[in-house]
């Protein structure tokens, strides 16, 4: 029996998996993971293995070593998630390899730096289909097959740029914004069959880190404005997402689960402001 809802997942014969301990028990969920083969995403897709889950990844090139944990192995998909017939072709990978669904977590995204005011529409564009209309697109197919399955949980992994200002990734942050929005609309044309939520992430430390926020002095930088004092790893994100897809988040739908270490401070506590005038305006 699937542990996410009940419901079988397996084939007649197979032999499911166990969770690791210390793992959330999602044996025998069926799970998928866009953009899985590499920084976060790979992360969630070793977390759930971990957790006993069968999971598929998919991505536009396949990777040399895909993720692994436990002595279990993801399955690879090639597609681009932007073209909406390669995301429900996913969709379909996944019933072929698991012969259900039960979890969906729309993990790619991205944007590099843009100056908004010089930008061009085409880039606009791009990064808006990539961030927000592909996961609507696979959300669409995989709504489809969890409604006749009866039971389904769908993560959307937005970003803290969704939430403040976003210089450089205006767009970006935008369809961030927008994703967090699609997820309270979805959960209410959706449920009660389906769940729906979105993990927020902060700074991620990645093996990208360094394209993303500088050398490891500007890194170190960053993770000390963090109020816990360290940025991110794919693991924190993927913990998050366990629960979400978890039997103990069973009432959780259309909620933002943030996961950003403390947040970011405001910039006035860095000006010189007396601690009881600050006392006295938040008052």
């Amino acid at each position: 029996m699937s542990a996410v809802d009940g419901q079988p997942a397996e084939p007649p014969g197979a032999q499911a998996p166990s969770a690791a301990p210390g793992q959330p028990d999602l044996t025998t969920a069926s799970v998928l993971v866009t953009g899985g083969t590499r920084g976060v995403g790979a992360g969630i897709a070793r977390a759930f293995l971990r957790a006993g889950a069968r999971v598929l990844v998919c991505g536009r090139t396949e990777p040399s070593e895909l993720p692994g944990a436990d002595g279990r192995t993801a399955s690879f998909t090639r597609a681009d998630i932007r073209d909406p017939e390669q995301a429900a072709g996913t969709v379909r990978e996944s019933l072929a390899l698991f012969h259900r669904l039960d979890v969906v977590i729309s993990n790619a995204g991205g944007s590099p730096y843009a100056a908004a005011a010089t930008a061009s529409p085409r880039f606009h564009a791009k990064v808006i289909e990539l961030n927000l209309i592909a996961p609507l697109h696979l959300a669409q197919a995989a709504n489809a097959v969890m409604q006749e399955q009866g039971s389904g949980s769908i993560i959307m992994v937005g970003s803290v740029s969704g939430t403040r200002p976003s210089p450089g990734t205006a767009a970006y942050g935008a369809a961030k914004a927008g994703l967090q929005h699609l997820v309270t609309s979805l959960a209410i044309e959706w449920g009660p069959a389906v769940r729906i939520n979105c993990v927020v992430p902060g700074f991620v430390a990645t093996e990208a880190a360094a394209e993303q926020y500088g050398d490891p002095a500007v890194v170190a930088a960053v993770a000390a404005t963090v109020p816990l004092g360290r940025l991110a790893t794919p693991d924190d994100v993927a913990g998050a997402c366990l629960f979400l897809a978890s039997p103990d988040a069973s009432y959780v739908s259309g909620a933002c689960l943030t996961v950003h270490g403390g947040g970011e401070p405001p910039a006035f506590l860095g000006a010189g402001v007396r601690s009881d005038l600050i006392e006295h305006v938040l008052l």
